[in-house]
């Protein structure tokens, strides 16, 4: 069972989104703030992030700097949601730190789970032609 780890401050988005993962068959984690985030994926790697741009405690770029600076997460899959899509270059901040996507808030829920599909299929690919 695929694992994805949804990590946002917006306590009733996370849980919509835990409910469409569960419903597709992914075992869901959660957390709110990029801090408990980034303890929970060193404990146990899920096979993708969702994390938001903006939280407390750690915001998502930093989360993402700690993940690349280690190597049992440096290639973790990770997509990042933003309420400031207009105000950020997306293209520059998913090369800068290797993030799959960059999701503008509101976003389509089954968009979403079709990008996570998606993205693991891709990175299941890759992995394989190494």
């Amino acid at each position: 069972m695929r694992h994805v780890l949804l990590c946002d401050d917006d306590l009733p988005l996370v849980r919509a989104m835990e409910v469409g993962f569960l419903r597709e068959g992914y075992r869901a984690s959660c957390c709110f703030d990029g801090q408990s985030a980034l303890e929970s994926i060193l404990r146990d790697v899920p096979d993708l992030l969702i994390t938001d741009y903006c939280m407390p405690r750690l915001n998502g770029v930093q989360l993402i700097e700690k993940l690349r600076a280690e190597e049992q997460t440096r290639a973790l899959p990770i997509i990042v949601l933003t309420a400031k899509g207009h105000e950020l270059d997306l293209e520059k901040l998913a090369g800068r730190y290797g993030i799959h996507s960059v999701i503008s808030k509101p976003f389509s829920p089954r968009a979403l789970i079709r990008l996570v599909n998606a993205t693991l299929v891709a990175v299941a690919q890759w992995q394989a032609a190494q």
